[in-house]
């Protein structure tokens, strides 16, 4: 259960808060009674940031991650009480392209915000949001644990498990026998209302959907956690709730994945959007030989941590995930207020976990 009277007035500052798992955080806290200040690209002109209107609610400095006196300027003046670090370069097939910003991006982004966080005073917590890539996944269908081996077969993956490597090294050597605490969070496929990204289902859904073209999916037989990005955010906020505690037990990594009937494949994920909107799409699937890069095709995560230490569990199933998804799209669509929208699907959310 989240606390409203533990996260009144606190300062956060949140790396990628521009994006789309960063707004929807943003406006979240926004809604505890937060104050926040972000750190990140300018958004996109189609942007879940934009939509909410976030700019006007707190301050953002526009920068890139690796900008590192930059961003100790914002931080040292903001003197947060929380770090949510999340900027990233996100993508699994962008890192193909772009390897070494891939890289630079989240390995070196990691370092500093981590760098800063033991030289400023008032930190309480850092978390780092990671995710389920990071493990060395032999596609065998086992759930990993938080102790598994880590890899990354892409740049990306690799890039996010050397990210918990640095998390882990600046824990270990400078925050266990400090005030602050550090964290990792590792998440399933995060989907839900407002992403706009290229390359990913849901956003290719929408597209098809607005100009009446063709959805083409990418490996339709790969089985993902699918859940909605509230239930991770959830286990994010209450993760560091406990950190403020001073347990440091629990400054290591947590799985915050879906519910075991949620992983099922990209064509059965359309297939229960589709159900639930009446939709019609004409969908051309594209098998792994007509798209050459490699992404995973069955990949699942094990929350028992999470349960056990934390008492977070995962809330939505995939029909529910699916018709928050599809109601967002389908209302910006027929152009609603989507800030009302989007609070209001926060507070239904609360209640469902309170």
């Amino acid at each position: 259960m989240i606390s409203l009277d533990f996260w009144k007035n606190k300062k956060v500052f949140i790396t990628g808060n521009t994006g789309f798992k960063g707004s929807w955080l943003s406006q979240w806290l926004l809604h505890l009674g937060a104050e926040i200040k972000g750190f990140a690209l300018e958004p996109e002109k189609l942007s879940l940031f934009n939509i909410l209107e976030l700019s006007e609610c707190y301050e953002t400095v526009t920068a890139d991650i690796r900008n590192q006196d930059t961003l100790f300027k914002a931080v040292s003046q903001f003197k947060p009480d929380i770090i949510i670090h999340m900027a990233a370069q996100p993508l699994v097939r962008s890192s193909y392209s772009e390897p070494v910003k891939t890289l630079e991006t989240n390995i070196l982004g990691t370092i500093y915000i981590n760098e800063i966080a033991r030289k400023i005073n008032n930190l309480s917590c850092i978390l780092n949001v990671t995710t389920d890539k990071v493990y060395e996944n032999d596609e065998s269908g086992k759930q990993y644990e938080e102790n598994d081996k880590l890899g990354g077969f892409d740049p990306y993956s690799a890039s996010k498990a050397c990210s918990e490597l640095i998390s882990s090294t600046f824990n270990n050597s400078f925050f266990l026998n400090s005030q602050v605490s550090s964290c990792v969070a590792r998440s399933g496929n995060v989907i839900g209302g407002g992403d706009f990204s290229e390359d990913r289902i849901i956003p290719d859904l929408h597209r098809a959907v607005e100009n009446n073209s063709i959805l083409k999916i990418r490996n339709p037989n790969s089985v993902r956690p699918w859940q909605h990005v509230l239930d991770p955010l959830s286990g994010y906020l209450l993760l560091i709730e406990k950190q403020f505690e001073g347990d440091k037990e629990l400054a290591s990594p947590f799985n915050f994945g879906p519910l075991d009937n949620s992983c099922i494949s990209v064509q059965d994920l359309i297939n229960e959007m589709i159900n639930c909107s009446n939709l019609k799409l004409e969908i051309e699937y594209l098998t792994q030989s007509d798209n050459e890069l490699h992404e995973s095709n069955l990949l699942s995560l094990d929350c028992s941590k999470a349960r056990k230490l934390l008492r977070w569990s995962p809330k939505l199933s995939i029909q529910e995930t699916a018709k928050l998804t599809i109601d967002w799209y389908n209302s910006f669509r027929e152009n609603l207020d989507m800030k009302e929208f989007t609070i209001r699907q926060i507070k239904n959310y609360q209640k469902e976990i309170a």
